[in-house]
């Protein structure tokens, strides 16, 4: 299994070998997330930053994934071991999280877990939180040098047509109604939508393992998974995995690059 309860995680959170990150991000204002875990976070969690820590500097995309061995090095400053359990959370369903795990995952760190339901359903279980900073001891975290399951425009390109490409965006952005983000309004011809945020219930959890085995019924291997910036896509990709389902593809440069490059072709509806 992929997620973790709150009350499961408050029972490990003196294993030595548990690492605990606070992935809390906003898009309206990305300083957010830090100003709250300062102000109260689940005991011995770190931050982490999805700009400084989960992503190169903007480039074609927004949040394009960094290299892998600046990652792994990442790894070593946060104090992580090759053996650790590590487990994410933020304030907004797993959709920051996610990021991270999959980035772990591709890696091969299988020991990472997305606390489910985050934060908000840490204290709707009434468990404590504190402010105090872990002190970090650096590790000698193995380098790796590619990430496993990724894919870039060109591959996504020759799979127009041919592979199952889901688009983890809003409807309203999806069909192209609204667009404040990105360069131009739509989506990649030929994906289909599945909102990221269908795939929790009203409490921010995670939909029972039947529900989403339904929801991504007819997803096979190699399908490419998108959304505004490589991110949120990564959700879709946690739900497969909880579901029992593999082999879905990141394209991480997702819709900021695909929007910014006008000789790829978008469709609206």
């Amino acid at each position: 299994m992929s997620i973790i309860e709150p009350e499961d995680l408050h029972e490990r959170l003196h294993d030595r070998t548990l690492r605990l990150f606070d992935s809390r991000w906003y898009l309206a204002d990305p300083r957010q997330g830090r100003r709250e875990y300062d102000e109260a976070h689940i005991p011995s969690a770190s931050f982490v930053d999805l700009d400084a820590d989960l992503s190169a500097p903007v480039g074609a995309a927004r949040h394009p994934l960094p290299d892998p061995s600046a990652f792994c090095e990442t790894l070593r400053k946060l104090g992580v071991n090759r053996g650790d359990t590590v487990v994410i959370y933020d304030d907004s369903s797993g959709g920051i999280a996610a990021r991270m795990w999959w980035m772990l995952r591709s890696i091969d760190h299988e020991d990472a877990l997305v606390l489910n339901g985050g934060i908000a359903a840490w204290r709707s279980a009434g468990l404590p939180t504190s402010a105090a900073v872990r002190r970090i001891k650096p590790t000698s975290y193995r380098i790796d040098s590619y990430w496993r399951g990724q894919v870039g425009f060109r591959d996504v390109q020759d799979q127009i047509g041919e592979a199952t490409i889901v688009d983890a965006r809003a409807p309203e952005r999806y069909r192209g109604d609204i667009e404040t983000v990105d360069f131009r309004p739509g989506h990649i011809p030929s994906a289909i939508n599945l909102p990221y945020l269908d795939n929790v219930g009203p409490d921010g959890k995670f939909l029972p393992v039947e529900e989403l085995r339904h929801r991504y019924a007819g997803i096979e291997a190699g399908a490419i998974f998108y959304c505004g910036s490589g991110v949120s896509a990564c959700h879709n990709l946690l739900a497969m995995d909880i579901a029992g389902l593999s082999g879905g593809l990141l394209y991480d440069g997702s819709w900021s690059e695909w929007a910014g490059n006008p000789e790829l072709p978008a469709e609206l509806g």
